[in-house]
C-alpha cells in the first residue's frame, strides 16, 4: 500500500490524528491512506483504526515521497525526530476547529476538534493544539508546544518552546511563559514564568525543578 500520510507513532494521540485526516474540511483526505511506523515490535503488522504499522519509526527515509505527522504526544520526542529526520511534514486542522484571519500555523503542528484559535496568533511547529483548547489573539506559541484539551490562553500571550499547558489550565493576557515548563492541569498563571519547572495551583506556582 502506498500511503499519503505516514505517522510516526502508533500511540492514542495517532488515533486522532487518523480521524482528523479522513475529516480535513477541504476533503482531500476523505479517502486518503494512512500508515504508521513505530519501534514497538509488538505493533508491526497490527492495525490502527483500520491503518496498518508497516515498520520501525528509522524506516520513514525510505518513503521521501509521502507526508509525515509525528503522532506522540511527548514534546521532547517530537523536537528529536524532527530534528533527526528532514521529511515533508505536514500540518493537519481538523474542520470543527476555528481558525482567525492573519494566524499562522508552522509545520508538523495538529489542530484538535473544537480548538479555536484567534487573530494575529501564530503556532510554530510540531506543536498539538488539543481538544476544545482556545488561544486568544496575538498569541505566541513556540515550536513543539502541547495546548492540552481544555486549555484557555488570553490574549497577547507567549508560550515557550516545548512548554506544555496541562488539561483545563489556564493563562491570563499578557503574559510571557518560558521554554520547558509544564503547567499542571486546572492551573491558572497569573504572573510571568521565567523559570522552567513544574507549577501548579492558582495562583500557578513553582513546585519542581524542570
Amino acid at each position: 500500500m502506498m500511503a499519503d500520510f505516514i505517522l510516526l507513532g502508533a500511540s492514542g494521540h495517532s488515533k486522532v490524528i487518523i480521524d482528523m485526516l479522513h475529516r480535513m474540511s477541504d476533503r482531500e483526505c476523505e479517502e486518503c491512506k494512512i500508515a504508521l511506523l513505530d519501534d514497538d515490535e509488538a505493533l508491526l503488522g497490527t492495525e490502527i483504526m483500520g491503518h496498518s504499522v508497516i515498520g520501525k519509526i528509522e524506516d520513514c527515509v525510505l518513503y521521501p515521497e509521502r507526508r509525515f505527522i509525528i503522532s506522540i504526544g511527548n514534546n521532547d520526542i517530537r523536537e528529536k525526530l524532527s530534528r533527526r529526520y528532514c521529511l515533508n511534514y505536514a500540518t493537519a486542522i481538523h474542520p470543527s476547529s476555528i481558525i482567525g484571519r492573519n494566524v499562522t500555523i508552522g509545520e508538523g503542528t495538529v489542530v484538535m476538534p473544537g480548538a479555536i484559535i484567534n487573530s494575529g496568533t501564530k503556532i510554530g511547529k510540531h506543536c498539538i493544539i488539543n481538544t476544545g483548547a482556545t488561544i486568544d489573539h496575538d498569541n505566541w506559541v513556540d515550536d513543539y508546544v502541547h495546548i492540552s484539551p481544555g486549555v484557555h490562553l488570553a490574549g497577547t500571550v507567549s508560550v515557550g518552546k516545548k512548554t506544555w499547558m496541562g488539561v483545563g489550565s489556564s493563562c491570563l493576557n499578557n503574559i510571557t511563559i518560558g521554554p520547558d515548563v509544564i503547567v499542571g492541569g486546572g492551573s491558572t498563571v497569573i504572573r510571568n514564568i521565567e523559570v522552567s519547572g513544574t507549577y501548579v495551583g492558582t495562583p500557578a506556582r513553582r513546585v519542581s525543578a524542570g
